[in-house]
């Protein structure tokens, strides 16, 4: 099927609507840093957690699932933990309020908050974690970029638009001259309104995709009706066991290579390895990317849990619909798909944008590539404007030129922007596919980032000098090990990054004298997390016998628990009502309904936020006094 007129003039229009809306907000935008960067913190919590859920409905990621369904069935729902998805579920129990605590505007100068701003260690802790968010911005972008060229290559052939092109493009690099074009646009709305046009953007993009994803859900329930999939047996059973056991040798061989190159054979020990390093990486609270940015921009801690809550609930559901939908009409009909590359390799994570050229109606198919493209631009304008956030206000404000002034920050913004998506787009140049990109950030870079990130929270002891080598000891071995361990999964080799990350945490810390305890005082009293806290908790009662602390480690971890079982059924539920199968699905919603009633009484009930507890600490030293609430 090949665009129709109305199909382009949609996705036209959205583009142009977009442009628009970065002019409208650019003078709302200038009004101060904060403003560009966090919408000024006065952006309501459903309208960030839809942007935050917006901004993971992303291209890539989306194409990566779809052809995890079509090979994995419904265990694919287990493989997402890689991320892992159940972060939001920590995020909203206890992490988000935790971190908006703190009133900070980017995940660098939350540091400020835990460790002071003078001291061993603390200018190299903050320049550590800038380096991070920046190497993961850049590699979110090029993830981006790629999946965006592999998708538009399929529904616009090069040789219907090489004849109007002023210059040669190579044949391997067709799909890169499409993102470029694609990523234009999106860098000119984020750059020129900020965070106000990204949320904006994200909502209309996201009811866009409803549409779209119910869509198609119908469509293939329409399809499959009185039909049944060529699948092997166990792909409609979400449980494993130790092995994955599912054979395509009769249907689809090339599927069997896929799970081999993969390395999801042992399944059971695959699922383990993601439990563990998920768990650890959800207790390290978020990464400083679009999503801790999102936090931090809400009106309050309260809020911020209610927002990481909303993510899981809007997104999932609508989704899965349309991840489970083109699945079900790829299996249907897959001798019609193309999705061999020019070598003659079947590439798995070309079925959602085949599938969709297929499929899909003239009208819907200018409506579903609409949502999809506008799902490019929001994670891309997202991450940019967490690029830019650690640029401007972490590099730029704090060393270069610190009394700048607002006309000269937005300027910087926008220069910061162009380069950092010149830099991401160079180096989707260099990327495999999506699989990969993906694979080495969550696997490798992120296990370089865990130890750190949770012994902050949780530790007492923990310093300045401890982030800054567990963090540079971290990345440092996540950018090594692509060359040292070519072909293995990133996540089996995690627990090795995790131990020389979690070393130089405890060598850094004993290698320093403990944080002022002026700025640790400060912290427990407004942060008030749980863990290992007891010298400072002593402290604090010595000067305010009646403060109380934070006794709810037991059941933060019973809503985690919850949490995680709910996700999975928001997750499922879609996948159990297109694939037609009712005994499943009314076990899922009854399960689902008694899960919500419960965390209506132990989570939503009790989010009122207390204020924090009068001290002479209230301000650690030298520290700036919006650092803290």
């Amino acid at each position: 099927m090949n665009l129709q007129l109305i199909d382009v003039s949609m996705i036209v229009f959205y583009l142009i609507m977009m442009v628009m809306i970065g002019w409208y907000y650019r003078n709302k935008a200038r009004q101060n840093k904060e403003s560009y960067l966090m919408g000024g913190k006065k952006l309501p919590w459903y309208m960030l957690g839809l942007s935050d859920a917006s901004d993971m409905f992303d291209i890539s990621g989306t194409m990566w699932m779809v052809s995890l369904c079509f090979v994995y069935g419904l265990k694919s729902i287990w493989i997402p933990w890689l991320w892992p998805v159940f972060n939001q579920v920590f995020n909203m129990m206890f992490l988000a309020k935790w971190l908006r605590r703190s009133n900070a505007d980017t995940g660098a100068e939350w540091l400020a908050t835990r460790f002071g701003l003078a001291g061993k260690g603390v200018k190299a802790s903050h320049n550590i974690v800038v380096a991070f968010a920046l190497i993961g911005c850049l590699g979110f972008l090029a993830y981006g970029f790629v999946g965006l060229g592999k998708f538009i290559e399929i529904f616009v052939p090069w040789d219907i638009v090489q004849p109007y092109i002023p210059f040669y493009v190579p044949a391997p690099y067709v799909a890169h001259f499409y993102g470029i074009i694609f990523t234009l646009f999106a860098m000119f709305y984020s750059i020129l309104g900020g965070m106000h046009s990204i949320v904006l953007g994200d909502a209309i993009k996201y009811t866009i995709m409803t549409v779209g994803c119910i869509t198609i859900a119908i469509i293939a329930m329409t399809h499959l009706q009185g039909r049944s999939l060529n699948v092997p047996a166990g792909w409609d059973d979400p449980f494993f066991g130790w092995q994955l056991d599912l054979d395509w040798s009769s249907i689809v061989p090339a599927a069997n290579e896929k799970i081999q190159d993969d390395g999801f054979s042992l399944f059971g020990i695959f699922f383990m390895m993601m439990l563990f390093k998920g768990v650890l990486s959800s207790m390290a609270g978020p990464a400083p990317n679009y999503d801790m940015q999102k936090v931090l921009s809400t009106r309050s801690p309260e809020e911020a849990s209610k927002m990481t809550g909303f993510v899981s609930i809007i997104l999932l559901p609508i989704r899965y619909s349309m991840v489970v939908g083109l699945t079900v009409l790829a299996l249907l009909y897959f001798d019609q798909l193309n999705i061999k590359t020019e070598t003659g390799d079947y590439d798995f994570e070309r079925i959602l944008p085949a599938a969709v050229n297929t499929f899909i109606p003239t009208g819907v198919l200018g409506l579903v590539l609409t949502g999809l493209l506008g799902a490019f631009m929001g994670t891309f304008s997202g991450t940019l404007n967490a690029a830019q956030a650690y640029i401007v206000n972490d590099i730029y404000l704090k060393y270069i030129n610190p009394t700048a002034s607002t006309r000269k920050i937005i300027t910087t913004n926008y220069l910061v922007g162009v380069v950092v998506v010149a830099v991401g787009v160079i180096l989707g140049f260099f990327a495999k596919d999506v699989n990969s990109i993906l694979q080495w950030i969550v696997g490798a870079l992120y296990g370089g980032y865990i130890a750190a990130n949770v012994l902050k929270w949780y530790w007492w002891r923990f310093n300045a000098n401890g982030f800054f080598w567990g963090m540079a000891a971290g990345i440092a071995a996540a950018l090594v090990f692509p060359f040292v361990f070519p072909n293995i999964l990133p996540l089996y080799v995690w627990p090795l990054l995790f131990l020389i990350s979690l070393g130089g945490c405890l060598f850094g810390t004993f290698a320093a004298p403990p944080t002022d305890s002026e700025v640790l005082k400060s912290f427990y009293r407004t942060v008030r997390p749980w863990g290992f806290w007891k010298p400072v908790l002593e402290q604090v009662r010595a000067e305010d016998p009646t403060f109380e602390p934070n006794k709810n480690f037991k059941l933060d971890m019973f809503n985690v628990s919850l949490g995680i079982v709910a996700q999975l059924c928001l997750t499922i539920l879609p996948m159990y009502l297109i694939l037609g199968m009712q005994t499943p699905l009314i076990v899922t919603v009854l399960i689902l309904v008694v899960l919500l009633l419960i965390l209506k009484k132990t989570w939503w009930n009790r989010l009122k936020d207390e204020p924090p507890a009068p001290g002479p600490a209230a301000v650690a030293p030298g520290q700036r006094k919006e650092a803290v609430i």
